[in-house]
């Protein structure tokens, strides 16, 4: 598979500071969730891809353009939604994203039409005449949204796109945000401290901190390896039961009350368990797996104090 984001010895610095130190990897999946305590280096990892700041030190590319030499070419591929509201007030909705869409290389017709799309895309059909004073925060995330899609990217970068909606509010953007990455239209770099947004949305992680990758993890690759770790609850002779499936060759570990915990080998199914567990007259009450959740790999990144990988 291609990648979408190289990131080839990138280094930044704001005067002597170091703010991205060294980043190196190779980003394919369809969206892609960037995580990391503030002052990490997310945004300026995003700002950096997308031009506003020059590297210090190596390069990144973005479907293998280079973001320095081909930084022209890059901007006619990419949307941006950013954290802050970036509006003119007394201009139209369909205006402004208009605007943008020219900005981002549509001619003035094209770009007024795909700006209609786009509005009622995202569900602001009805209020696009409206200034954006009057919109309300979901409206106004809605309308940052559809900038930064209606020039048709091939790269969305989406900053903390739910950031202060209320629960419909920000069920309606995920939604949207599932519905863009499934579409394969457009792939999608989501920076955000919400890691329920990240975990709902999001193929790969990159976690950063203190400006260094601390993390990669491909969640899909991460679900599918968990399913080979089992909590189970069991009720008759636990010992024999254990000991039956240590010669199924799975490692495990037995707790009190019949709890035992165990990693299925390649080969050994679920079926086989209940066979042994029936042959052993043991019931097996519970079955569970056990897996890492999102936020216990944010957790265990962010106790890497060296900035290893």
């Amino acid at each position: 598979m291609n990648p979408v984001i190289e990131l080839d010895n990138l280094g930044v610095k704001f005067g002597k500071r170091e703010v991205l130190k060294d980043l190196r990897g190779s980003l394919t999946g369809r969206a892609i969730g960037l995580l990391g305590p503030n002052g990490a280096g997310k945004t300026t990892l995003i700002h950096t891809l997308l031009g506003f700041h020059p590297a210090s030190s190596g390069t990144a590319r973005i479907f293998n353009q280079d973001i320095t030499a081909q930084a022209k070419q890059i901007r006619a591929l990419i949307g941006y939604m950013p954290e802050r509201d970036s509006f003119i007030a007394k201009m139209t909705s369909v205006r402004f994203v208009s605007l943008m869409a020219e900005l981002s290389g549509l001619p003035p017709a094209a770009a007024l039409e795909r700006a209609h799309e786009a509005l009622f895309y995202v569900g602001l059909g009805e209020a696009r005449y409206r200034t954006l004073d009057t919109y309300s925060l979901g409206m106004k995330q809605l309308a940052k949204l559809a900038q930064a899609i209606v020039h048709g990217p091939r790269l969305i970068f989406l900053d903390e796109p739910t950031n202060g909606l209320d629960p419909p509010a920000r069920q309606r953007m995920i939604e949207l945000i599932t519905e863009i990455r499934d579409s394969n239209r457009a792939h999608i770099v989501l920076s955000s401290h919400l890691l329920r947004d990240v975990e709902e949305c999001c193929e790969e992680i990159l976690i950063l901190k203190a400006g260094r990758i601390v993390t990669y993890c491909n969640l899909e690759e991460e679900r599918k390896q968990n399913r080979k770790f089992l909590e189970l609850e069991t009720r008759g002779d636990t010992g024999a039961f254990a000991e039956a499936v240590g010669r199924l060759g799975c490692e495990y570990a037995s707790g009190a009350n019949g709890r035992i915990k165990l990693v299925l080998q390649n080969g050994v199914e679920i079926r086989d368990l209940y066979r042994v567990a029936a042959e052993g007259e043991v019931q097996i009450r519970r079955l569970n797996y056990k897996r890492d959740s999102l936020e216990d790999i944010f957790l265990k990144a962010m106790e890497k104090s060296d900035g290893s990988v």
